[in-house]
Parts: C-alpha cells; sequence; structure tokens
C-alpha cells in the first residue's frame, strides 16, 4: 500500500427514511427495471438475482464512458437488496475517477409504514471526494422519488 493509500479515509453516504407503503410496494419499486428507470436511472440488464450484473449509464467524464458497472450481491425479498456500484477511469481526477462501492437498500416495516435505509458505502477520500459530494444531495433526490413512485403503485 502506497503512502497515500494509507491516508486515505473511506465515507458512506447513509439516508434513513420511513415511507407510509408497504414494504411490498417499495420492494416492486426497488426490483423492477421499468420502475429503477423512473426514480434512478434506466438499467441494462438489471434482475433481482444474486450474481446478476447490469449497469447504468450516467454523464461520460473525462476518459471515463459514464457506465456504472453493477453486480447483485444481496437479495432478500421484501427485506435487503445490495449491489456493488464501479466505474469511472483511473486517469481521472475528480468526476469520473475510478469508484468501487456497494449500494445496500434495507426495508423494515414500521407502523407507519416501512423504513428504508439506503447505504452507499466505499467512498475512498479524497480520490472519490468529488462522486460522494455530488451523490450525497442526488441519492437524497432519489429517495423522494422512490417515496413518489412507490405512492403511485400503492
Amino acid at each position: 500500500m502506497s503512502a497515500a493509500e494509507l491516508k486515505a479515509e473511506t465515507k458512506d453516504i447513509v439516508l434513513d427514511e420511513v415511507f407510509p407503503h408497504a414494504p411490498e410496494t417499495i420492494w416492486k419499486t426497488l426490483t423492477s427495471a421499468q420502475l429503477i428507470a423512473r426514480w434512478l436511472m434506466k438499467p441494462t440488464g438489471f434482475e433481482a438475482v444474486v450474481g446478476n450484473t447490469f449497469t447504468f449509464q450516467t454523464t461520460p467524464g473525462g476518459n471515463w464512458d459514464g457506465v456504472i458497472h453493477c453486480r447483485v450481491l444481496e437479495v432478500v425479498a421484501f427485506r435487503r437488496l445490495v449491489y456493488a456500484w464501479k466505474g469511472g477511469d483511473a486517469r481521472n481526477t475528480g468526476y469520473g475517477a475510478p469508484l468501487d462501492t456497494t449500494v445496500t437498500w434495507s426495508l423494515t416495516p414500521v407502523e407507519a409504514g416501512t423504513r428504508i435505509q439506503l447505504v452507499h458505502a466505499g467512498f475512498v477520500l479524497p480520490r472519490n471526494e468529488s462522486a460522494y459530494t455530488v451523490m450525497s444531495g442526488g441519492w437524497k433526490k432519489v429517495v423522494r422519488q422512490l417515496d413518489e413512485i412507490s405512492g403511485e403503485e400503492s
């Protein structure tokens, strides 16, 4: 490990909300490719099956083509969905720098509906500072849209 890697710090984005929808409704919104396209980005090849690989396309930057490579790591119906989220290019600094993270959605039934926790883990700082900053605000918007779409599905 280099001195820079030893000094690197990892950060996670954590959002915790309660939505007035059943876990089954939110699960459908989290695991339907057509619905994911409405609240996040259009996935290519998504299925909620462990080992399945899929991609998202976002804005390219520098040497990065904008493709986010994902692989489903864990599926517990109506409770938990985990996938790897990788992208970027080693020649980039700032936007489009290499990113090797994990997205975890946890659903817990509560009296008011469902507690949803999103953890996007593994941002390595300072390399992923740009992605961390942009995605911290971005995930807040995404989770609000997830709530809206889930409301339409209930």
